[in-house]
Formats: C-alpha cells, sequence, structure tokens
C-alpha cells in the first residue's frame, strides 16, 4: 500500500482509510454535516472496523449530549397563524392532513375555476371507513367553507349509492335550467366500498364526465388489513372498471395530483381512481396551497377528436367500450405526459433504475436513507429513481426515455404489481432493453414483497443486494449486515410479555351486549363490536362482509343439528346494508337472534353521525315489518323513553342486567328475533359531555382498597379498561382510572361490596394544595435549550389508543410549522384507535424540502416520547431506537392491557421493560418518570402526561420545537388550554428537580403505598395490629404464635432465605381476616377510606354503597348471586352501629356466621394452620421452594361468597399437587383450573 492512499466504507458516515505516509489506519466520522478523524493505531484491518465502530458509538453519544447547546429561539414565530388558514388562506404554506388536503382540495378546484371563468359546484358523497375514516368529521368541521364554495357534502346510505348520486352529477347540464356550468365530485370509500360499488362505479366511468365537471373516486386501502376484515388494494378493481389511477405518495401530493385529476378527468371523460393509504392520508405536512402553483395543462400533441368524449343522454350502451379503450384512456395518459404526473427524480450514470410509486415511493427514500445513499451519491454510483403518479394506464413514453440505457430496472411496488406488469409489456419487443426484476428476480425468486405492507429496512436490503449484484462502486455489505442484525435483535428479543390489542373503550355499551349464554355462540360483524371475536369468553366467531350479518347461518342451518344462533348487528351496518341481510334471514325461516346494537354513531371510524337512522320506536316498527317474530328491547336505562313512545306490537323493553335471560328466551322462538340493545357509543357520549349536549353525570365510583378481595370479578363483569390494579402492602386491588372512566357504572356489578357510588365533589389537584408557594406561571424556570438541527429530527410518540397521542402529534407538528420549519406527522392507529397501539412519527427539518418520507427509520429516531411504555417496548417503536442517538423520555407507569380483565394476576411490572430499552438504547440518553400517577395527582387527570413528557423533553433540551411554538400550537388547538400549559410546566419542573414536584403531587398518608423496605418484623407488626383492631388481641396473639414457630423454623434451615417466614406472615392474616358483615363495616368507617377520598376529592360529596344483602332477593338461579342493590348514604350509620359487634364472631350469637360461606373460611384458617404445622415437622432445604408455593396457595383466595368458593375448589387443585411434590411424590393430578393455578 506505500504511495497509495485507500479507503473502506464500514457504514453511512463510517469509514477507515489509509494514508499514502503510513501503514496505520486512521477512522473517518460524518455526523450531522461535519467530519472527524483519528489514528486508530492499528494496522490491521478487522480491528480498525471493530475500533472506528466503537468511536463512532462514543463520539455519537458525545455528539447528542451536546446537542443542548443554546440556539436562539427562532424570531419567524408565526403568531397571526390560525386554524382555520387551512381553508381561507389563498397563498403560502400551511400545516394540513392527508384528510384535510383532501377537504382544501375541492376549494383550491373551485378557485380555480373561478379565476378562469368556470361557473362550478362541487359535490361530495360516500362512506366512511379507516384510512378515510375521518373524512366525514373534516367535511363537516370546514362547513362553512364548503357553503362558501359550492360544495355539497351529501353522505351516502352506503357507497354504491353515493357513487350513483355522483354519476347524477354529472348529469346536472343535461338537464335544463343548470345553476352551474358544471359540478364537479368526489366519491368516497375504503377498499370494501369500491368492491360493492363496483357495478355504479363502472356505470359512472363508463358514461363519463361533464365538460366541467370531473370525478375523483377516493379509495381508502388498507393494505395492511389493520382495521379491516381483508386486505385490499383497489388498483385493479379500477383497472376492471377502466378508471385511470392517481397514487399520491405525500400530502403536497394530494392536492397537486387532486387538480390534475379532476382537470384529466374533464379533458378525457374517465372517472379517475385515487389512491388513499395510512402512510399519506393519516400523515400531516407543510405543504403549499398558492393558486399559481395549480396550472394544470393540455396535451398540444395529442389533440382529441372525438365529440362524444364526455356524458351525454342516449349513447348506445356497446359504443361506450370503444369509447372508454380507445379514446379516453390514451387521452388520459396523454394529459398525464403532458404534466408531468410520472417524475424523474434524479439521474445520471445509468446504471439501476428504480421505478416506484406512491407509499412505496417513500418506504425507497427512506431505505435509501438507511443505506446512507442521498440523491448525490446515487447519482455518482449509477441509481437513478423514478416516481411513478399515475399507474394505471402507464404513460409509455417518459418511462421509455427514463428506463433507456440502464443495466437493470427495480420496481418497487406495495401489494400486486401493477407498474412492472406494463412496464415489462412496453419494453418487450424494445432491442438492449434492461433486465427488469420486481416482485420476482431474474430467476424467478420472490424478491420485492406481493403480501402486507413493504417496510423500508426490507427494500433497503433489496435495493442493497442490486447493487451488489451490479458491482457498483460502493460497498454496503456492513450496512446490509448491521440492517439484518438490527432487525434479528428487535425480533428475537421482546423486552416485554405485555402486548396491547385493542378493546372496547371503558363504558362502551359492547362490554355487556357482546355477552352471550354460556350454551349459546354468535356470529361477529362489522364494526367496534367486533372486537367480541378476539375474547373467547365471548364465544363469538366469524366476520364476513359488512352487510352480510347472519346470511352466512341460512347456509349453515340446514346442515346441522345446532338450532340457534346470535348475530350481532351495528346500527350502522343496519341502515348501510344489514337491514336486506335481516330480510334474507327471515326469507329462509331461519332461527336466528340479531342484537341491532344501536348506539347512535358510527362508532369504529370516529363517532360520525348514522345517514339515513330513525328513532328507537321507529326501528321497532321497522324489524317488525320485516317479519322478526319477536322484538325486544334492552337499554340500560328504560325509563329514559318518554311516556308516548310508539314501539312496534308485542315489544318489551328490559332493563340491560337482564340480557341474558332475554337472550335465553329469544332462542326458544323459531325464526328470526330481533334484540335493539340502546346505549349510546361511550366515546360519543364523553365528547357530547364534554361539548354540553349530554348530561354530565354528577357521579363517580371509588373502590375502597381495604374491603376490594382483588378478584377481578369487577373486570369480567364489565369488562371495563377503566379498571386498574392497585399495588398496596395487601396485594393487588382494584382501582378506577377516573381520566378514564366514561360513568358507564358496570363496574359495580362486580360481586364485592368494596364500590362506593360518590354523588358531588370534585378530583382534586394537588398542583391547588399548600405545598406550593405560588401560582405555576409565576414560578421561573430556566429557558429551554433547543438542539441545533444539521439533518431532520426525528421523534417518535407512542402511546394507547384513545389517550391523545394523535393530537399530541399534531399539535408538535403544527408547532414546528409556525416556526417555519419543514415538518410532517404519521399516525399508525387503525384499529388501534380503540386502546390498542398507537405511534405518531414526527419529523422535523430546518425546510419542507428536506422531509421525504413521513415515517422514521429503523435506527433513526432522535427523541421516543413514550406515553406508553408498552408500546414503547413494542417492535414497531423498539426498531426505531439507536444507542448512540436515541433520546428516551419515558412513563414508566403500566396502564394495564385488555388481558387484565380476564387475567387478575397479571404481571404489569415496568422492570422487565426498562430492562429491554436499556439493553437496546444507552442507558445516559434514558429519562424514566411516573408522568401517569404525577399528572393525575397535579391536574386532576392523567391525559396530561402526554404533554408532561414533552414538557420534560423540552426543559432537557431534547426538542428541536421552542417552548413558545408548541405553547401557541396548544392555545390554537383550543382545548383545555390551562391544563395542557400546566402539564408541560410541570413536565418542565421535574426535569429541573423532580423531587419538588413529587412532594406537591404525593400526600403523606397514602394507605395503600407500598413500602419497599418491609421485613419480616415490620410486616407481622403491622398485620398484628390489623387482627387486634379485626377482632382483639387474643385473636391477633394466635396469629403470632403460629408466625413466630415459622420464623424459629425457618432460621434453623441451611442456605434458607426467610421466604416461607414471608409468605406465612401474609398469607395466614389474609385468611384470618376475612371480611365479613362486621369487617365490612369496620372498613367502610374507618379513618384509612375517610384519608383516602379526602386526598382524592374535594368540596361536599355523599357515598352510596354497592351491596348484595339476601334480604333484597334470593340467589340467581345460574350464578348463583345474590342481587346487588346500591344503598344510599344513611348505610354508613348502619355500618357504624354494626361493626361493635364483632365480638359476637365465631361465637353461637353470631348470626352471619352460621351461614356455609362463613363456616368455609373458619375453616380454611385451621387447615391453613394445620398444613403449615405438617409443612414445619417435614421441611428441607430439598422442599423449601414447594413449602413457599403451599404457603403461598391462599393468595389465590379471592372475592366473596360464590366468587370465593370457586376460587377456593380451584386452589384444592393445587394443594393436593403441591403436598405431594413436598411430599416427594409426582404425581399428575388433572387440572381443571389452569389459569387459577398459574400453569
Amino acid at each position: 500500500m506505500k504511495g497509495k492512499s485507500k479507503s473502506w466504507n464500514i457504514s453511512k458516515g463510517i469509514s477507515i482509510y489509509l494514508r499514502k505516509d503510513s501503514p496505520r489506519f486512521y477512522g473517518c466520522l460524518r455526523i450531522n454535516g461535519k467530519y472527524y478523524r483519528k489514528s486508530l493505531d492499528t494496522e490491521d484491518y478487522e480491528e480498525a472496523k471493530s475500533l472506528v465502530l466503537d468511536w463512532s458509538k462514543i463520539k455519537n453519544i458525545e455528539i447528542t449530549k451536546e446537542l443542548s447547546k443554546i440556539q436562539p429561539i427562532s424570531n419567524k414565530l408565526n403568531t397571526g397563524y390560525k386554524l382555520e388558514d387551512k381553508y381561507s388562506l389563498e397563498k403560502g404554506r400551511v400545516f394540513l392532513t392527508g384528510t384535510q388536503a383532501l377537504v382544501r382540495l375541492p376549494i383550491i378546484q373551485r378557485k380555480i375555476d373561478q379565476i378562469n371563468g368556470i361557473n362550478t359546484a362541487c359535490y361530495i358523497s360516500g362512506y366512511t371507513g379507516s384510512p378515510l375514516g375521518g373524512y366525514d368529521h373534516a367535511l363537516n368541521q370546514a362547513d362553512k367553507f364548503l357553503e362558501e364554495n359550492e360544495i355539497i357534502f351529501q353522505p351516502g346510505i352506503n357507497e354504491d349509492l353515493a357513487a350513483t348520486a355522483i354519476h347524477g352529477s354529472q348529469q346536472t347540464t343535461l338537464v335544463d335550467k343548470p345553476k352551474y356550468d358544471g359540478v364537479f365530485g368526489i366519491w368516497y370509500g375504503k377498499g370494501p366500498g369500491v368492491d360493492r360499488s363496483g357495478d355504479a362505479l363502472k356505470h359512472g366511468n363508463y358514461a363519463g364526465t361533464s365538460k366541467y365537471g370531473g370525478v375523483l373516486a377516493l379509495a381508502g386501502d388498507d393494505h395492511g388489513a389493520k382495521s379491516s376484515t381483508t386486505a385490499h388494494q383497489s388498483d385493479h378493481a379500477f383497472i376492471h372498471f377502466g378508471m385511470p389511477i392517481l397514487n399520491p405518495a405525500t400530502v403536497q401530493d394530494y392536492l397537486d395530483f387532486g387538480v390534475l385529476g379532476f382537470a384529466m378527468s374533464r379533458y378525457s371523460g374517465c372517472w379517475v381512481g385515487f389512491k388513499c393509504v395510512t402512510d399519506t392520508v393519516e400523515s400531516a405536512a407543510s405543504v403549499d396551497i398558492s393558486l399559481d402553483r395549480f396550472k394544470p395543462v393540455l396535451p398540444k400533441d395529442d389533440p382529441i377528436g372525438d365529440e362524444n368524449i364526455h356524458i351525454q343522454w342516449g349513447f348506445a350502451p356497446a359504443a361506450s367500450e370503444p369509447r372508454l379503450y380507445k379514446v379516453r384512456l390514451p387521452a388520459a395518459q396523454a394529459f398525464a405526459r403532458a404534466n408531468s404526473i410520472d417524475n424523474v427524480i434524479f439521474k445520471d450514470k445509468k446504471k439501476l433504475a428504480i421505478v416506484t410509486s406512491g407509499k412505496a415511493y417513500l418506504d425507497v427514500r427512506q431505505a435509501l436513507d438507511e443505506l446512507g445513499l442521498d440523491d448525490d451519491m446515487c447519482k455518482k454510483i449509477g441509481v437513478s429513481l423514478y416516481k411513478v403518479g399515475m399507474v394505471w394506464p402507464l404513460e409509455p413514453q417518459k418511462i421509455s426515455d427514463f428506463v433507456e440505457g440502464h443495466k437493470e430496472i427495480l420496481v418497487v411496488e406495495e401489494k400486486r404489481s401493477i407498474v412492472e406488469d406494463q412496464l415489462t409489456k412496453i419494453l418487450y419487443n424494445k432491442k438492449n432493453r434492461p433486465l427488469i426484476v420486481g416482485k420476482l428476480d431474474e430467476i424467478g425468486h420472490n424478491l420485492v414483497p406481493s403480501e402486507g405492507e413493504l417496510s423500508p429496512s426490507v427494500v433497503a436490503l433489496i435495493i442493497a443486494k442490486r447493487i451488489s449484484k451490479l458491482s457498483l462502486k460502493i460497498d454496503l455489505s456492513n450496512k446490509v449486515k448491521e440492517i439484518e442484525d438490527f432487525i434479528k435483535s428487535v425480533n428475537n428479543s421482546p423486552a416485554s410479555n405485555l402486548f396491547r390489542l385493542p378493546s372496547f373503550c371503558a363504558g362502551c355499551p359492547h362490554n355487556t351486549s357482546t355477552k352471550v349464554p354460556d350454551d349459546s355462540f354468535a356470529f361477529g360483524g362489522i364494526g367496534c363490536h367486533g372486537m367480541a371475536t378476539f375474547m373467547p369468553e365471548r364465544h363469538t366467531y366469524n366476520l364476513g362482509q359488512m352487510g352480510g350479518e347472519g346470511v352466512m347461518w341460512t347456509g349453515i342451518a340446514p346442515f346441522t343439528e345446532t338450532e340457534h344462533i346470535f348475530q350481532n348487528l351495528g346500527d350502522g351496518t343496519y341502515y348501510h346494508s344489514g337491514i336486506l341481510a335481516l330480510r334474507s334471514a327471515v326469507a329462509s325461516g331461519a332461527n336466528i337472534t340479531y342484537k341491532i346494537l344501536v348506539n347512535d354513531a358510527i362508532a369504529m371510524t370516529g363517532g360520525q353521525e348514522i345517514t339515513g337512522k330513525v328513532r328507537i320506536d321507529d326501528l321497532t316498527w321497522q324489524v317488525h315489518a320485516e317479519g322478526a317474530k319477536k322484538v325486544v328491547v334492552v337499554t340500560d336505562y328504560p325509563e329514559k323513553y318518554p311516556s308516548n313512545v310508539s314501539f312496534a306490537p308485542g315489544v318489551e323493553v328490559f332493563q340491560r342486567d337482564r340480557l341474558d335471560e332475554v337472550q335465553k328466551n329469544l332462542r326458544k322462538i323459531k325464526g328470526v328475533t330481533v334484540i335493539l340493545y340502546d346505549q349510546y357509543c361511550a366515546t360519543e357520549l364523553r365528547r357530547r359531555r364534554k361539548r354540553g349536549i349530554a348530561e354530565e353525570p354528577n357521579k363517580k365510583i371509588f373502590i375502597n382498597p381495604l374491603v376490594c378481595e382483588g378478584c377481578g370479578d369487577c373486570g369480567v363483569e364489565s369488562n371495563c379498561i377503566a379498571i386498574e390494579p392497585l399495588e398496596t402492602k395487601f396485594g393487588r386491588k382494584r382501582q378506577i382510572n377516573q381520566s378514564a372512566c366514561n360513568k358507564d357504572f358496570s363496574c359495580t356489578k362486580g360481586y364485592c361490596p368494596s364500590f362506593l357510588t360518590i354523588t358531588g365533589g370534585v378530583l382534586k389537584k394537588k398542583s391547588n394544595n399548600s405545598n406550593r408557594d405560588q401560582n405555576y406561571e409565576e414560578i421561573k424556570l430556566p429557558a429551554p435549550k433547543i438542539p441545533e438541527m444539521t439533518r431532520p429530527f426525528n421523534i417518535l410518540i407512542t402511546g394507547i389508543g384513545g389517550s391523545g397521542v394523535i393530537t399530541l402529534g399534531a399539535i408538535l407538528g403544527t408547532a414546528a410549522h409556525l416556526e417555519g420549519k419543514g415538518s410532517s406527522t404519521l399516525d399508525v392507529a387503525g384499529l388501534a384507535q380503540r386502546n390498542g397501539p398507537v405511534t405518531s412519527h414526527l419529523r422535523v427539518a430546518n425546510t419542507p424540502d428536506e422531509l421525504h418520507a413521513t415515517r422514521i427509520a429503523s435506527g433513526s429516531a432522535d427523541l421516543i416520547i413514550g406515553c406508553d411504555i408498552v408500546v414503547t417496548t413494542g417492535i414497531e417503536a423498539m426498531s426505531k431506537i439507536s444507542s448512540d442517538r436515541t433520546n428516551m423520555v419515558i412513563n414508566n407507569h403500566v396502564a394495564p392491557t385488555s388481558t387484565f380483565a380476564s387475567n387478575p394476576n397479571l404481571d404489569l411490572s415496568a422492570a422487565r421493560m426498562i430492562k429491554g430499552l436499556r439493553d437496546i438504547g444507552s442507558n445516559d440518553l434514558m429519562h424514566f418518570v411516573d408522568a401517569t400517577k404525577l399528572s393525575t395527582s397535579l391536574i386532576g387527570n392523567a391525559i396530561g402526561a402526554n404533554l408532561f413528557l414533552v414538557g420534560y423533553a423540552v426543559q432537557k433540551g431534547l426538542f428541536p420545537i421552542s417552548l413558545q411554538a408548541i405553547e401557541r400550537a396548544i392555545e390554537l388547538n383550543g382545548v383545555s388550554i390551562k391544563m395542557n400549559k400546566e402539564s408541560i410546566y410541570w413536565g418542565r419542573l421535574a426535569a429541573v428537580d423532580i423531587n419538588k414536584v413529587k412532594k406537591v403531587a404525593y400526600s403523606n398518608n397514602e394507605i395503600n403505598e407500598i413500602n419497599e423496605n418491609e421485613t419480616i418484623d415490620s410486616i407481622v407488626n403491622d398485620r398484628f395490629k390489623f387482627l387486634s383492631d379485626y377482632q382483639d388481641n387474643k385473636y391477633a396473639n394466635k396469629y403470632l404464635s403460629t408466625i413466630e414457630k415459622v420464623i424459629e423454623k425457618d432460621k434453623s434451615i441451611p442456605n434458607s432465605s426467610n421466604a416461607l417466614s414471608l409468605a406465612v406472615a401474609r398469607y395466614l392474616f389474609k385468611l384470618m381476616s376475612y371480611k365479613d358483615e362486621y369487617e365490612v363495616a369496620r372498613l367502610h368507617t374507618g379513618t384509612e377510606i375517610k384519608d383516602y377520598l379526602n386526598d382524592k376529592l374535594e368540596g361536599n360529596y355523599k357515598i352510596e354503597y354497592s351491596l348484595a344483602p339476601p334480604v333484597f332477593g334470593g340467589r340467581n338461579k345460574d350464578t348463583g348471586k345474590y342481587p346487588k342493590r346500591n344503598l344510599p348514604s344513611f348505610t354508613y350509620h348502619i355500618f357504624n352501629i354494626l361493626k361493635h359487634f364483632k365480638f359476637l364472631r365465631g361465637t353461637p350469637f353470631d348470626i352471619f356466621g352460621l351461614s356455609s360461606h362463613r363456616r368455609i373460611e373458619r375453616e380454611l384458617i385451621k387447615e391453613y394452620e394445620e398444613m403449615i404445622f405438617n409443612i414445619l415437622d417435614r421441611i428441607t432445604t430439598v422442599n423449601y421452594d414447594i413449602a413457599i408455593k403451599l404457603a403461598s396457595l391462599p393468595d389465590q383466595i379471592k372475592g366473596y361468597d360464590v366468587v370465593k368458593e370457586a376460587n377456593i375448589d380451584k386452589t384444592k387443585a393445587l394443594k393436593i399437587k403441591y403436598l405431594n411434590e413436598f411430599n416427594g411424590y409426582h404425581i399428575n393430578i388433572v387440572n381443571k383450573f389452569p389459569i387459577a393455578s398459574g400453569e
């Protein structure tokens, strides 16, 4: 090597080289546009690679810390910007989501027409569905701007009728006395809507458009089936209809392609398909809306000679096909060519030509970033990029010119091929054509996946391997290995065994309405209620297309001895098309009970009003007229129906607690029966309460943690996500998350006397207490530092659906826009908006031109705001972490997952997740704080945790947006402004002095606080005192005597811990302190519960008690439970008297103790003591661990009455198993209760 220099590219921005004058290797790093060099002091190539990679990690951490240097706050903050500017401004840039861009589009088109002297209007119709689920809302919110611009929005009953109405809008100029020169139309629907509307769309397209009309058909394609029953790609359907297809990649494309699409539709007479996928429609960006940007041109080299190009009446159907394929579609191709809808992104040396479109274009750009290939490097090594805007019919001239001279073409498309097939046909007969690879490589092996959604990392590996095969002048082997290793490490190393699945909201009617009798089953349907199919205990199976609910049973019933099923049917689906399914079931004579779930909103996609809905009494007449044999109304409050309500003949109204009884009666009736389950959607009801159009109940539910047994029956009864664990010194209890509670009150049906209904009072904000010296706005904190940006800054926000994560992303994206920065957001939610995992990708740059992809690349997050640690430790979020780059501010509070409702012992510890994050990230760049607990205490609402974390990150100098801009964006959002600003303040203060924040937030007398330094002495002393109060000192001494014997034995066992003593101390106490009537009375009147409530509430309030005393009725024949009642506040005085009779406990005068259940509880104490004494006689170091398991068995005996007895039965099987193991007999016992045994 003497006399020569040589360099090796190790990874992106990392290289080693040899100088002419030295045999030793030098390292070179390129970070944030700056170069760093140093000698590696070695002559060995492999050692040099290792040294430079280590140096890179160290240097990146140093630079990340240095990013906290002060950057002057931008003086470009646009304080005059208003949210309505997105629809009112006529030039400049605005911050728009993809959905809002589709609202802005017809406004722009109308203004362009006015400038050109054309008097037009617009008609919009369709049916909502993710990822276009928010389009209806956005249109309704912009109603003022729609009206000003002659835009009529009329949602369709369903998609095909909406398409038919759009077809009509193109005929307005054919009718006498038209008011406008033309009407341009927008149809919208998700993939299944495209499918079901095929006939209407095809008819419309074959008929054509008016001269000054035009039609865009928006197809919301769910490529990954995240919120659909099947994955969807509408391209092939549009091709079948003969409709040109535009595939926009960015929010700016929505406007640019939208205007071009209308112009193309007018010019060619075609309806134009317009693909809308998650990565675009659910993203947001700063876009240019200046009217002078939009200047479509008509082709000069290919004029249309057919005067019948536009819609007309009386045109022969047979002539429509040749007109479409020989005239209109070629005209569309000519228009695309004239307006450069397909575009060369970059090209220089012609080696590898990458052709892509839509979302796949974003994946390619991100993949190139992951490989360290910017535009200049691509051109240098011979990689070219072509973005196809109109994917069908492919315009042949420009793409032929682009690919000419290249050695290879790589076509990257998501889902099945569209462009590749056409390009192959275009080039097939050409001489010296390049090699084309895409879905398959040159030898027929799979290359670009055809299923699911593309991953940028997968695309990066494909591109790298094609570059390597062509021997282009760059070595990407190390980068390929890095990506492969990174993917493997993330996929193989889950940081948690907790996963968030979408689930019903707190107070959702479907928590109750989707239950069926134990010996029946149901079919699912389209809507939120379809999540019942995720829950094995609901016996709900099978999903079909929207509007087919129940009809599958008509094809099963003749061939089975099963006589009946239930069919869930959402009210939105019923009005959409489900009424025909019900009619079909009646015609078939099948035995089926439809449960029409009347929630008054299309809750699945955002709570839209249901078009065509009728009142509940009118609905009973409707289904009665369809031939239902029996119609029943089930509701939460039967008294809500006015006296003049007119139900159909024979209709009965039942309270929802009688649903099981109603279902059992209806399944006996031959034919079709109908239950109308009438209860508001919980989320929509919450919104209505906030807007003041629905009454806010002046009630809250609390749980007395000392009375609670932690059995989880409240979760079984209500399936409510607002019921959360409360870890106490007496074990896991339950509490109600007041921020999440929607006041459905079904949790009080849990068979437990711990529930308290509080009327009056408000949740206390600790920020108002005496520990604070002054108002938060008056406390001055150091000015936050802002990191300097030399590259786009990537922020990943993780959280739970419905907890404000998407709103947070929008606020922060708007804040960046206010400073004149480029910003984009991408919200990844789908069905996850229902308590599932949600992420928001926020990218910020100095200018909009620096941003390409909306999704953050693997290993390239600069900051993670972890609003939920479970989602943060999921594969999606973990894949974005770089150990030398990613700062993390994580909420270490673990909110329970939906599994908690059915598994009360679910491990909800954050320890494993924190370790997982530390394993993959850098401990120096991590910050953990219990933002949920602090926010709930400080401001009275857990949702403040999101901005608390933002405030923390801002104050730590980790945020590229100024505090002023964020607070201005909060003001523009206009919701809970004071609370949100206060949340940011507390987060900032926590970053400076966390102990000061804790001092304000946490009281000194929280009765449930766990003492992490508990010893055997403290545990025994604490429980001795409790038992003395429970009964008397004699009773407590009995407990102490047993524990002392165990402790003595424990000390005599070689190498033993005191684990056995701890177990017996805890669980003998648990059995001895069984909660009879005297104890429940004592605990409901003690100072502990008073302090507990006063710590959480302020103002005057009264307490009602949810109890099941036998005097109010006999046991339910199916459940064995006594009916529960809400007893008034004077019950406190009864309790106060009753508790003084505890001295009767266990005596012949104890009337409560005469029951069989109380005898069982007392017998458990004796059995446990006998078992412990037997253990002490036979315990050794060999069977010590089994002894601990035996001593801990009472931990599984939870609940009251029949719930407790069921758990006792479960524990007996486990006791036999453990005793056999303890005694050395390894006998396999058949365990009927795997959940209880934990095995």
